[in-house]
């Protein structure tokens, strides 16, 4: 196991930085929620932000196979970057959430202002024919529940678990474990992002253990993205949604496998950011067929999603039948299970 953040971040922050200044600064009390903060604290802030950037950032270039040896391979606290790479495999890696040492406040985000952290454990950004497969991504030794609160806000020191952005193109993502995470995995980060993004973000994931995360399994802006065989482990208390239907975007969801707890709601499980239509098919919630556009048009009849995503998924190989998903993939998703 590579640990990325064996420094520790003292070892990343700018002359002058002092967290405690910077809370003391910007505390509402005193600067308010309506001006984005600014001042010495802020630029030391950025400054030693960019010098962690520099430490865990890891770029993999084009025609690279990296797998990892054993049961145990990994990478703690660093974020694998395909930036612009073409034929890129990642394979039977555990990927610790990077931890973000120097979260930005925003007072301006929502009603009570976020702390909004950078650094997902792995971003496709315009890169093209890449696989990754068997990889366990987990908040690992700092799950959110572990972070203080500032401003009472949590202090959020994780982004997401995986990004495919800026015109990436034709990328499988199969037998993952996602795990333990609140904004997982992105397609498309910006409604904006017509000129690079459409007509790309072509994206297959399968057969992937979804296991107590909050939202984003994943979010879809414009991409056609083919989810199927997934098997989703819903937990109560952290649970928003699992696909986030956004703008222009082709979603096909077929044959995955949903256990919700008691009192959560299966009209939860498909979250309208926009008007796309997607198709949903032969998927089951807690081993019972479920059409997941009906039970979320029941309850968000103010939102209704639109049937049919206009295309038809080509490039399949192995399919299973939703009431074997958990089966299949729970024992053999994640690193170190390589068969």
């Amino acid at each position: 196991m590579i640990d990325a953040d064996a420094a520790g971040c003292a070892a990343y922050g700018a002359p002058g930085y002092d967290f405690d200044r910077y809370l003391a600064d910007y505390d509402p009390a005193v600067w308010g929620y309506d001006t984005p903060v600014s001042g010495p604290q802020e630029d030391a802030r950025a400054a030693s932000a960019a010098n962690q950037a520099n430490a865990i950032e890891a770029y993999v270039p084009s025609d690279t196979t990296v797998v990892g040896v054993g049961r145990n391979a990994g990478i703690r606290g660093a974020s694998l970057q395909l930036k612009d790479a073409d034929n890129v495999i990642v394979r039977n890696l555990t990927l610790e959430s990077p931890l973000d040492c120097f979260p930005q406040w925003d007072p301006t985000d929502g009603d009570r202002g976020a702390w909004n952290s950078e650094y997902d454990a792995a971003v496709v950004h315009n890169s093209t024919h890449v696989w990754l497969d068997h990889n366990t991504f987990t908040d690992g030794r700092h799950p959110d529940s572990s972070l203080p609160r500032h401003y009472g806000e949590l202090y959020q020191r994780h982004d997401g678990e995986l990004d495919v952005v800026r015109g990436a193109d034709l990328v499988t993502v199969s037998w993952n474990v996602f795990e333990d995470h609140a904004k997982t995995l992105m397609i498309g980060n910006s409604d904006g992002a017509g000129a690079t993004d459409r007509g790309r973000l072509r994206v297959t994931l399968h057969h992937h253990l979804f296991r107590e995360l909050g939202e984003r399994a994943p979010r879809v802006r414009f991409g056609q993205v083919d989810a199927y065989n997934n098997h989703y482990v819903i937990a109560a208390d952290s649970y928003s949604y699992s696909f986030g239907i956004g703008f222009e975007s082709r979603l096909v969801a077929e044959k995955n496998s949903f256990r919700l707890p008691p009192g959560t709601d299966a009209g939860r499980i498909l979250k309208q950011w926009s008007e796309a239509p997607l198709t949903a098919a032969r998927n089951i919630v807690n081993g019972a067929p479920a059409d997941l556009i009906a039970a979320h048009n029941t309850a968000h009849p103010d939102t209704p999603l639109q049937r049919d995503a206009g295309w038809t998924p080509m490039l399949r190989t192995r399919v299973d039948e939703p009431r074997a998903v958990a089966g299949v993939v729970v024992p053999r998703a994640g690193a170190g299970r390589i068969g």
